[in-house]
């Protein structure tokens, strides 16, 4: 009889799918890993908040913000959310300027950490639970980053207009003419999400794909947590793709909506966090990044926010497809850097947006 998986089995699959930045050239030996002290919890009291700039849909970043103040009164989140590529431009823009606004960034395009990185914006800081538990392929070797929240970008459906039987089960059957004028989809110059979920899809399957995908008179929306909210509306029935954290949230609230896992496989988003060298409440950072890596910070991911994690001594919450049963795409986030605005312009160029 096969033996059954065990989660480092996993965490070490999902590992080698996530992320080719991670293996990048050492430029310095990562700092030793700190934990959270009542020295570093007050220094943050003394600073009076923290600004984090995230790609995550706005109610569960706030979810996840709560839940760090829960545990450190006196230090408030202020969290400022936007579509990934958005966050991109506008923290270049900042720093450009001598703007220094962001402490702490999460982001769905795993690919900015490259230049942010190269560019010597990034404070190496090591939690001590990314340091014990954190697999190799889920951190920086020089420790300016690691795999905050592990999420996919999936189809789903309407399940008051779809039939369970009827649903799409491939990106083949989306081309379907039945489904001409039923689809929404995100946009790849807004959302970190789509861009490297398009790149793996184009990579995999083909840009023949979304050529013809693009003739089924698609609901062009920006944001990858916009497609669900479209669904659950009944704007659309079908998703082609979009947030699986917010299809999931969506599905446990009570809306009407079902995911699917594409025969083809799933594109895998991995969305790594770090601390900005010139962060204005440089001890508040620490603080919050370290929580965000503490087992109970990830579980907060799993359970309120519908992410995956990559810290074993976490849970999947039941009622939920382990990414272990499922079929991934892989994810190569310096690919996505080196070719990311020919992809925005390639699908512009095809869907006419």
């Amino acid at each position: 009889m096969p033996r059954k998986p065990s989660r480092r089995d996993v965490l070490k699959a999902s590992g080698a799918l996530a992320m080719t930045v991670y293996a990048a050239p050492l430029r310095a030996a990562a700092p030793p890993a700190e934990a959270i002290t009542p020295a570093l919890i007050e220094a943050a009291k003394k600073e009076g908040k923290v600004v984090w700039y995230t790609s995550i849909d706005l109610s569960a970043a706030e979810r996840i913000a709560k839940s760090f103040e829960a545990k450190f009164p006196g230090v408030p989140v202020r969290v400022e959310r936007n579509g990934a590529e958005r966050l991109f431009q506008r923290i270049g823009q900042e720093y450009s300027s001598n703007i220094h606004a962001v402490d702490v960034v999460n982001t769905s395009d795993a690919a900015h950490v490259i230049p942010w990185k190269r560019n010597g914006w990034l404070a190496p800081y090591v939690p001590e639970d990314v340091a014990r538990h954190f697999p190799a392929e889920h951190k920086d070797p020089d420790g300016t980053f690691a795999s905050a929240r592990v999420t996919l970008c999936p189809i789903a459906y309407n399940t008051n207009l779809v039939k369970r039987e009827e649903a799409p089960k491939s990106y083949a059957d989306l081309l379907d003419p039945k489904w001409v004028g039923k689809i929404v989809k995100a946009h790849p110059g807004y959302s970190g999400t789509i861009l490297t979920a398009t790149y793996q899809i184009a990579r995999d399957i083909g840009w023949s794909y979304f050529e013809k995908l693009a003739q089924q008179k698609i609901m062009q929306v920006q944001s990858a947590t916009d497609p669900p909210k479209k669904l659950a509306l009944g704007e659309r029935a079908i998703m082609a793709d979009g947030g699986e954290y917010v299809v999931l949230q969506m599905k446990e609230k009570g809306d009407p909506i079902e995911l699917v896992y594409p025969t083809e496989g799933t594109p895998l988003i991995v969305g790594p966090n770090a601390i900005f060298r010139n962060a204005p409440n440089p001890n508040a950072a620490r603080l919050l990044q370290s929580y965000m890596f503490t087992a109970e910070g990830q579980q907060v991911m799993i359970d309120s926010a519908g992410m995956h994690s990559v810290h074993p001594l976490t849970k999947e919450k039941p009622g939920r497809t382990p990414l272990s049963q499922i079929k991934l795409m892989k994810d190569d986030a310096a690919a996505v850097e080196r070719e990311g605005e020919n992809l925005k312009k390639r699908y512009t160029q095809i869907f006419k947006v």
